[in-house]
């Protein structure tokens, strides 16, 4: 396939794949309790989320995918996780994984993603070991935190590779090359280990192979350019911003959800021993209104980043690293307001907040859990402040 730059195209129009967020959103209002209660999204879920196709926004149109511009993947993002943020948080995780389908050779490609309800979900980091062999690689490790996997079909490991005589494969810059193993799910050994107090439904579990034989076709290099097989705009975004663009999405949306439970509650409540009704206090007026600024700027902010880069990049076919660094900004800030809007409604609510039949107690602890992310880290700032300054970082953070 030709390496030159291809036009953007799209299976989904931008507006119909958010009207398809906005139709599955009540469905997942209705089933957030049973999505907790399973600690993974229920089959009525799945069965929306694939009819409305949301799982193949980020496919490459060979696969019927798409290939959603970045702004309106978080808009989706935002729209899912606003209506229950564990289903929101699969999502963007799968976001992320479908994209390698345009870094593999169309038939296996095809094998992975072309079913109907076919989803790749991987843990995180380079934590196992591909061993070159006849036709492929000989697979190892335990990885962890892989959203989704409890309905994924497929999952992938990001290894580090071997020559067959046991000594490292190195790349031109002289460092150890990698590569990610995908497998169907079934071949893995999951372990149950997500017993934690936020994103509950994403049954984020690890999971073990041993020596399993993967062919070359199904592994990549998901940040080399020169495995691209896909040349669209979407895919010239590296993975790590895409992540960003949607997970801090993730959190807008769980404020978003704080703040409208906020008003609904400020429209009823009245204090034990207030001379008001929280609608009628000043306080709470002043409050709502900052908080409403604060959470808008966060998002304005954001968005006006997304739309100028991916128009941008659009007409370039280039990602430039200052764009990469305000990505990583952008989200982060997203990120870190949003919690910090959550942490003054769970304040604001009093009482009514601690309570298991409310709203409250479920968006405080979902959101500690997005927080607790490398998206959310403060370490971001710093590390795009040294790029600012013109100062050497790792651009695997950006």
């Amino acid at each position: 396939m030709s390496n030159e730059p291809q036009a953007s195209q799209s299976g989904i129009a931008p507006e119909t794949a958010l009207a398809k967020a906005r139709a599955v959103a009540p469905i997942l209002r209705a089933e957030a309790a049973n999505i907790e209660a399973a600690r993974s999204l229920t089959p009525t879920v799945l069965a929306a989320m694939h009819d409305n196709e949301l799982f193949r926004l980020t496919l490459p149109a060979r696969h019927g995918g798409a290939e959603l511009p970045l702004p309106q993947l978080a808009q989706v993002a935002e729209i899912i996780a606003g209506a229950d943020a564990s289903a929101g948080w699969c999502l963007g995780q799968a976001f992320g994984c479908a994209m390698s389908a345009a870094f593999m050779e169309e038939a296996p490609a095809r094998e992975v993603f072309d079913a109907r309800e076919a989803v790749l979900a991987w843990g995180a980091g380079i934590q196992g070991k591909m061993v070159a062999t006849d036709g492929g690689y000989l697979v190892s490790g335990t990885w962890r935190f892989a959203s989704g996997s409890h309905h994924a079909t497929w999952l992938g490991g990001h290894s580090q590779v071997f020559e067959a005589d046991g000594s490292p494969r190195l790349g031109e810059n002289g460092r150890q090359k990698n590569r990610t193993a995908i497998f169907p799910r079934d071949q893995a050994e999951m372990a149950d280990d997500w017993h934690v107090m936020g994103l509950r439904g994403t049954r984020s579990e690890g999971y073990t192979v041993e020596n399993l034989f993967i062919p070359e076709g199904l592994s990549m290099d998901r940040e080399t350019e020169a495995e691209r097989q896909v040349n669209t705009t979407l895919f010239l975004f590296p993975t790590t911003a895409v992540y960003a663009a949607v997970f801090s999405s993730v959190a807008l949306g769980i404020a978003q959800s704080a703040m409208d439970d906020l008003f609904a509650l400020g429209m009823k409540k009245k204090a034990r021993a207030a001379a008001t009704s929280l609608r009628e206090s000043p306080v709470f007026q002043t409050r709502l209104a900052e908080l409403e600024a604060q959470l808008g700027s966060a998002r304005a902010y954001k968005h006006a980043a997304l739309t100028e880069i991916w128009e941008t990049v659009d007409s370039t076919q280039e990602l430039t690293m200052d764009d990469r660094a305000r990505i990583r900004l952008t989200t982060t800030y997203a990120i870190n307001e949003a919690t910090s809007v959550v942490e003054k409604i769970y304040r604001l609510a009093g009482s009514t907040a601690i309570f298991d039949n409310e709203p409250f107690e479920r968006r405080f602890r979902d959101i500690h859990a997005v927080s607790q992310q490398l998206q959310g880290r403060a370490t971001n700032f710093e590390t795009v402040g040294r790029y600012m300054l013109g100062l050497g970082v790792n651009t695997i953070f950006m």
